[in-house]
């Protein structure tokens, strides 16, 4: 059974709750469909999946997406701004990093899970914060200000950011919590069936061990390598 567009829910927030997720070329759609579903079908919620322009972008591997709503349509104050992965080319988009810095800067919640941490790093917004991103790439951090703190999800005031896939869905819950309370989260929750179980318990490089955790790293390395030379320069930009 598919989940309802919305759920009817008796208790609404009187005023709307707002949410944006950045839909960039080359953006990885498992790191926002968890949240955006999640989010998304509660009353009161406004999801706004943004970019430039709302002519249809290319998410990877193979997923055509429309954006909604323009930088410039975008609400001014948001109650969750959020970033998944994107393209090499988005961290030194200037328009981009405006935008995400300026709403950013009055979110109540500032999110990225993957790649998507780093981007918000890229527009400042992480400077003096802990967080993480995926395995492969926590190194670059500190080139965005940020600090490296263990746990597939770390949140340091207003800040929150996870590994990919399953961080998006539990950076999803929290705010859910935060903004609704406890019987809320858990029923989304339960709404997701979220019990993870994996085949095999190797979701980390701790569970994985080295040799594992080694050819993972190489195999990703080429995807990886463009962005050193971004946190580097990234890192003269933001005087970091």
């Amino acid at each position: 059974m598919s989940a309802p567009m919305k759920l009817d829910l008796s208790e609404q927030d009187a005023k709307p709750v707002e949410v944006a997720f950045l839909v960039a070329p080359g953006y990885n759609p498992v790191d926002i469909i968890g949240p955006h579903t999640a989010l998304g079908i509660l009353p009161g919620v406004n999801v706004h999946l943004v970019w430039k322009n709302t002519e249809e972008v290319m998410g990877q591997p193979v997923f055509p997406t429309r954006p909604t709503t323009s930088y410039a349509d975008c609400p001014r104050d948001l109650d969750v701004l959020y970033a998944g992965a994107v393209g090499a080319e988005v961290f030194e988009d200037e328009e981009t990093l405006e935008f995400l810095a300026d709403r950013g800067s009055r979110a109540r919640w500032v999110a990225g899970s993957c790649g998507g941490a780093l981007l918000m790093g890229a527009a400042g917004l992480l400077r003096g914060y802990r967080a993480t991103t995926n395995f492969h790439c926590v190194d670059l951090l500190p080139y965005f200000g940020a600090t490296h703190a263990p746990g597939n999800v770390v949140e340091d005031r207003n800040r929150i950011t996870a590994g990919p896939a399953t961080g998006g869905f539990e950076i999803a819950f929290r705010i859910i919590q935060d903004m609704f309370g406890d019987e809320r989260a858990r029923e989304s929750i339960l709404h997701a069936e979220y019990a993870p179980k994996p085949l095999f318990d190797v979701g980390t490089p701790e569970l994985a061990g080295p040799e594992l955790t080694a050819r993972a790293k190489a195999q990703v390395q080429p995807m990886v390598a463009p962005f050193t030379d971004i946190a580097k320069r990234a890192a003269e930009r933001l005087g970091v």
